[in-house]
């Protein structure tokens, strides 16, 4: 009987070895599993922030390249094509990440706002030449198309911010994961959706008043010197002055800047462009143009550019100020001029 007894508690020992020994798995499964999930979801994380990043810098290159009016138009268009190549390796990286079972919704949508981004900016680069082109029906339709293609970068951001960003939160929190969540926004102005404004930053021939004279449409000058000069630039009571020294200027909403420049020439010229651009150390660059009607030969002129939008505040700024070149002018070194500048409150 005691041998029975024993061979009793034995089993019940073995058995209570061995359940103990199968919770230990379990828990010892479940936690790794449980590990290995959030790990997942935190490097997914990490690789979508690293493509925020790098959307941002490509995008905001592809603004700056945008508003380069000194650029032929075929060396911007190849320009822009090299940052739109860098948006469609963009959206391949995307497709290469590894994607938890979590995140397959956020993943969705990221790729479609990377692939709004890619095809805008093809589009945009494609039209460029045409809008900075000399037929003016051709120059508005090419215009307006790269001011709707602004439309689809503005939903790429409404996407992110109503979609990624919280879908991923979602999955997170899920996991009781608590990592900041990246929001990648690229157009930030609404200026950039109207045609007018697209058209004054980036030079275009629809930016220019429609009653040219009609040498210039036959492609015909007049016989003489043509051209421009800067004269002064200033902002309120605040006259720029050249140099590394910043200009301090105080800030407002829309400031305006006045150029004076003179008529350098033995013609009268028409249909005068003068541009300002705003170009921060970090961030986007802000283009205004605005058109002369008409220039005396050997006298001044004056205009008033307002930028359309508020300047970046406390943070050192290059302003560039051109008198665009008129047909028949082959001095321009005198037509620009750079002021380094602190916009302050």
């Amino acid at each position: 009987m005691p041998d029975h007894q024993q061979l009793l508690v034995r089993r019940a020992v073995a058995a209570g070895l061995g359940l103990l020994i199968l919770l230990l798995l379990f828990f010892g499964i479940r936690g790794c599993l449980d590990s290995r999930k959030e790990n997942a979801l935190k490097d997914y994380n990490r690789d979508v922030t690293g493509l925020a990043q790098n959307s941002g810098e490509t995008t905001a290159a592809f603004f700056e390249t945008l508003v380069q009016g000194d650029l032929a138009p075929a060396d911007q268009q190849t320009e822009l094509n090299t940052l739109r190549a860098q948006a469609e390796r963009q959206v391949q990286a995307a497709r290469d990440i590894s994607v938890p079972g979590d995140m397959e919704p956020a993943q969705a949508n990221l790729l479609l706002a990377l692939q709004f981004r890619e095809e805008a900016m093809a589009r945009i680069a494609q039209r460029i030449p045409t809008a900075r082109g000399s037929e003016r029906a051709a120059a508005e339709e090419a215009t307006n198309q790269i001011a709707g293609q602004m439309e689809k970068l503005l939903a790429s951001d409404v996407v992110w911010s109503q979609r990624v960003e919280p879908f991923m939160k979602e999955a997170l929190t899920a996991q009781d994961i608590g990592d900041p969540v990246t929001v990648s926004r690229v157009l930030t102005s609404l200026s950039w959706l109207d045609a007018g404004t697209v058209a004054g930053r980036i030079g275009g021939t629809a930016s220019e008043d429609s009653n040219e004279n009609a040498s210039q449409e036959d492609g015909e000058v007049a016989p003489g010197l043509h051209g421009h000069g800067l004269v002064s630039t200033s902002v309120g009571d605040t006259t720029l002055q050249p140099g590394g020294t910043p200009n301090r200027i105080p800030a407002s909403g829309n400031p305006t800047f006045n150029v004076t420049f003179a008529n350098q020439g033995d013609n009268n010229e028409e249909n005068v462009r003068v541009r300002v651009t705003v170009k921060p150390q970090t961030g986007e660059s802000v283009s205004a143009t605005k058109t002369v009607d008409q220039t005396t030969a050997g006298a001044e002129a004056e205009v008033a550019v307002p930028l359309g939008e508020a300047p970046p505040i406390g943070t050192p700024a290059t302003i560039t100020v051109e008198v665009l070149q008129v047909p028949g002018e082959e001095k321009t070194d005198n037509n620009r001029q750079e002021y380094t500048a602190l916009f302050t409150r």
